[in-house]
């Protein structure tokens, strides 16, 4: 859990593995009632890291991510001097059940909270001052974080742009913990990963099949 996030060893302890900022892909399904396209991908790229033992590097950060990254420290230090409560950073936290799955809270707050920060564009930290609902990607996201660390009895979705007036520049959602939508997020994610650990193991048997009719 000491490890910082984006470091080099923190992508390798998240390798293969399900994680919080892409439960919602796992859980979604398309209108028609076939698998949505975001959880193909996503089981895809579990399967080629499990098979290579690699990350893909080349994956999208826009202005506005990198600026995010750079804006949450500030937001982590408004919110604890707001709310007179510490915040620890962690690394990534392993589901006590689920193997290959786990999360990496942007930070635990006092005894029993979590935190979850996004600093986004003024349209979209307008839309939450006035009341928006959090997207359900994050709900998601925020409620997987607390099924990995049954300890945490709520989260905080922090909305942060300091370049609103003072007054305006934070808003704060808490979200409660939800026994029933974290058994179902268990469940689906459960079943994906069984999924995906089949994916490997057949593609893993083709290969020795075809070696071995190679060396025939």
């Amino acid at each position: 859990m000491d490890i910082q996030q984006g470091t080099p060893e923190w992508h390798e302890l998240r390798l293969g593995k399900a994680t919080a900022s892409k439960i919602q892909s796992i859980v979604a399904r398309a209108k028609s009632g076939m698998v949505a396209a975001g959880r193909k991908n996503y089981m895809a790229e579990l399967v080629l890291e499990r098979l290579t033992g690699r990350r893909d590097e080349n994956g999208f950060k826009s202005a506005s991510m990198e600026r995010g990254n750079e804006v949450e420290d500030d937001a982590r230090k408004v919110y604890s001097f707001l709310n007179s409560i510490k915040i620890e950073q962690v690394g990534f936290v392993e589901h006590p059940t689920i193997e290959m799955s786990g999360c990496s809270p942007d930070g635990l707050a006092g005894d029993s909270g979590l935190v979850e920060f996004k600093c986004p564009e003024p349209a979209q930290h307008l839309a939450a001052l006035e009341g928006a609902k959090i997207p359900l990607q994050y709900l998601t996201q925020m409620h997987w974080q607390m099924a990995c660390l049954p300890d945490r009895q709520w989260c905080d979705y922090v909305s942060f742009d300091p370049r609103f007036p003072e007054s305006m520049r934070m808003k704060v959602t808490r979200i409660h913990r939800d026994a029933e939508r974290i058994d179902e997020l268990e469940a689906a994610v459960s079943d994906f990963l069984i999924e995906v650990n089949a994916k490997v193991l057949g593609l893993q048997k083709l290969h020795e099949i075809a070696q071995s009719d190679l060396a025939a």
